[in-house]
């Protein structure tokens, strides 16, 4: 139900260790249709991240700011600030504006818990 399609961008240049193993902090980019939306996502560390910015004005355009940052807040979902390298590569692929200067990220189950309990709020879904 979740998840419709998703497909792999690219990956991002790894940093290999004297070993010829990629370092922790790596990442790969992609796309993943949610709620028939098209999201990029930062994969990093094994975990699917999400812009929140791409979430808000993309997924919950209907539903104001206040509203979605409450529900974050009571479904304890924690944002985390992405660093210039995953900046830079979240406007490579359109999920965030050029002019964004700093982005915040949520985990694909957050987003999952967040569109699940925002269900009724929302005239399209």
């Amino acid at each position: 139900m979740f998840l419709t399609c998703e497909g792999t961008f690219g990956l991002v240049p790894a940093t290999m260790d004297y070993n010829g193993e990629a370092r922790p902090g790596d990442f790969h980019a992609g796309y993943q249709e949610i709620e028939g939306i098209n999201l990029g996502y930062l994969q990093i560390n094994g975990t699917r991240m999400f812009a929140l910015a791409q979430v808000l004005s993309d997924l919950f355009k209907d539903i104001p700011r206040t509203t979605i940052s409450k529900k974050m807040e009571t479904l304890k979902i924690k944002s985390r600030r992405c660093d210039l390298k995953e900046l830079r590569t979240l406007k490579a692929i359109n999920s965030v504006p050029t002019r964004a200067v700093k982005c915040s990220l949520i985990s694909k189950a957050d987003l999952e818990a967040l569109c699940t309990s925002c269900k009724s709020l929302s005239p399209r879904r």
